[in-house]
């Protein structure tokens, strides 16, 4: 015989002769020389050493016992005390009921893809956690659709989405829901005059539906810009290079009009668009030049002529004032004298008479 002593907190398991015999809470027992004792700690998670269905068959042994049967398709959250302590996989597990081990499971159905469990964010995001969940982010611009195995499930507007990870395919598609600027830069086209040009356009638009954006329509981006571009290549084959330049304005407005019932079905309203740049070919930006310099040229020569032409009637005019008034002639006359005088250093003056006769003397014939 020998004596075992079972502390607290500890629980022994007693073999003989290799076989399962009983169970020995805290106390002082004999055993006799054919029985072994295994002794467990309850704080910690019970580890068969044998079969665990021979024994869960004793039922004193039974009821200390919490069994955590997790299947193929599952897994189980195992709380201690209400802190995560980890994940089980498919197997059997046991721990100790006690007083000090307040255990609490979560077991989670992987073959679900929304995660219906309460189960706090904080752990979803731990690293035992992330081989079992998949994540996804959409921005608070954005709006997206959830799509599980190709099949359209609902829309999804901001915020951080946890899904479980298994054999169904998921898909999450967004799209931006801001003001999105298209530029269609470097475009080579002929006029109606058969001018080669080079235009850079741009067009602002947001995205209305998602389903038509997503769903309807492949690569809805594309599209647009495609529709754009043979709008501006329409227009700008209907009219000349002059007609072009002076209603330079009035492309956006016929583009616009153009695009925007098409751009409906593609689920985005364009909300404004123009011309950003005409570039023309070298010889035709010389052709220009020398035209703008022509019509600058007369239109000085006719400006000039205009000023020539009211200087002649100005003068007229003063001759004829002059004719009809004595007086008035003579001091336009003085007024001339000032003015030559103005320019001489020196006058000599000799001989007697008035000194303003002898200056007309010598200005006037």
């Amino acid at each position: 015989m020998k004596r075992v002593r079972i502390n607290e907190g500890k629980v022994g398991l007693v073999f003989k002769r290799g076989n399962y015999n009983r169970v020995l809470t805290e106390g002082n027992y004999w055993l006799s020389f054919n029985e072994k004792v295994y002794i467990y700690s309850i704080s910690n998670e019970f580890f068969a050493p044998i079969k665990l269905e021979l024994l869960l068959e004793d039922n004193q042994l039974s009821d200390m016992l919490e069994v955590i049967h997790v299947l193929d398709n599952e897994i189980v959250l195992k709380y201690e005390n209400k802190i995560f302590k980890g994940v089980l996989k498919a197997g059997k597990y046991a721990f100790w009921k006690s007083k000090t081990n307040n255990y609490t499971f979560t077991k989670v159905d992987l073959s679900n893809v929304e995660i219906t469990e309460s189960i706090d964010k904080s752990v979803l995001t731990k690293a035992e956690m992330l081989q079992y969940i998949r994540v996804y982010v959409v921005e608070s611009y954005e709006k997206a659709i959830l799509f599980l195995d190709g099949k359209k499930e609902k829309v999804l507007t901001s915020g951080v989405y946890y899904f479980w990870k298994n054999t169904i395919g998921i898909n999450v598609e967004k799209v931006d829901l801001r003001h999105i600027q298209l530029e269609i830069s470097g475009q080579e086209m002929l006029t109606k005059d058969k001018t080669a040009l080079r235009i850079n356009f741009y067009a602002q638009y947001k995205v209305t539906d998602i389903d038509k954006a997503l769903i309807e329509n492949k690569n809805f981006e594309k599209q647009l810009y495609i529709l754009i571009q043979l709008a501006l290549r329409e227009y700008i084959g209907a009219v000349t290079l002059d007609e072009l330049l002076e209603n330079k304005e009035s492309v956006a407005e016929k583009v616009l009009k153009t695009v925007a019932s098409k751009a409906v079905s593609l689920g985005v309203k364009i909300l404004d668009s123009g011309i950003r740049d005409i570039i023309l070919p070298g010889e035709i930006k010389d052709i220009m030049n020398q035209v703008l310099i022509a019509q600058k040229k007369a239109q000085a020569n006719v400006i000039t002529r205009r000023e020539e032409t009211a200087s002649t009637r100005s003068l007229l005019n003063t001759a004829k004032l002059m004719e009809d008034n004595a007086m008035l002639f003579k001091l336009k006359e003085m007024e001339y004298v000032e003015k030559i005088a103005d320019k001489i250093g020196e006058i000599s003056v000799s001989g007697s008479g008035n000194v303003v006769e002898q200056l007309r003397t010598i200005f006037t014939k």
